[in-house]
């Protein structure tokens, strides 16, 4: 889960401000964690805490993301989502939005299948994101993790997505000077993967999706949790990134990664 937190912090400060090159020191004093972190390991949460079966782990997500969301009421959340962390009756309200994609890490460590990783996704993003779009970024992203966790390379894990959810006819040299900032799945996920896809180690990874520009934090967040799944972490930007956490997310973090270790590269 380390790399989703990684790609949030380290794209925090390039969110309004893209910068389109991969030259640039990957942390800062301006630097911070955002509404990707907190709600990443609020669904990790859930998934721990959920009956054995799952039948629960929809309740369970909406009390974790709000219970663990509240505090943190200037963090970034879309105006829509601010309401429903702050509803008593939280209902989905057909969101499309790219925060179903970047929350969902958790389920490609959880899941024993892709099927499972599936239903996984479906269980705690349909609880806001209903939209088929939003649906699809959220599993897309899951399943890129499985894979890449489970020892499928590059090549195969393209050859999975293109198959069954985006056909990725594009370089990231080719959209860099004219992506905009966008907060949807369907043109958030696919730059997000690509940006792994043109990966040689996790970090450039990283520097990949920071000069994609758009949605620095949330798009960074997709590529790296499927980075630290396929090369794992440098232990040097692991200690950098936590740095940035407070007690709350770190011990969130701690309690995931004793379950599900991250992986060290």
């Amino acid at each position: 889960m380390i790399g989703a937190i990684i790609g949030d912090i380290v794209g925090s400060r390039f969110e309004f401000n893209n910068h389109r090159s991969k030259d640039f020191e990957l942390f800062s004093d301006k630097c911070f964690f955002t509404d990707d972190t907190i709600m990443s390991l609020a669904v990790c949460h859930a998934l721990m805490h959920s009956s054995s079966d799952r039948s629960d782990l929809p309740a369970v997500c909406v009390s974790s993301m709000q219970t663990i969301g509240r505090p943190y009421p200037n963090c970034g959340y879309g105006g829509r989502f601010h309401g429903w962390i702050y509803s008593d009756h939280p209902e989905p309200y057909n969101s499309f939005g790219n925060g179903s994609a970047m929350r969902v890490g958790g389920c490609g460590w959880v899941g024993n299948s892709i099927d499972e990783v599936r239903q996984l996704s479906h269980a705690v993003t349909a609880v806001t994101h209903n939209h088929p779009e939003g649906l699809k970024g959220a599993e897309a992203t899951a399943v890129a993790i499985y894979l890449a966790r489970t020892g499928s390379d590059i090549q195969q894990i393209r050859s999975y997505i293109t198959e069954h959810y985006y056909k990725i006819d594009f370089t990231i040299d080719g959209i860099r000077d004219t992506y905009m900032f966008n907060e949807t799945c369907q043109d958030t996920v696919p730059q997000a993967l690509q940006a792994f896809f043109e990966s040689r180690d996790f970090e450039d990874a990283l520097r990949i999706a920071i000069s994609t520009g758009g949605d620095s934090d949330t798009l960074a967040a997709i590529t790296c949790s499927v980075a630290e799944a396929y090369y794992g972490v440098p232990q040097s930007i692991r200690k950098s990134a936590e740095s940035y956490l407070d007690k709350p997310m770190m011990k969130l973090l701690r309690d995931f990664e004793s379950k599900w270790p991250g992986k060290e590269a």
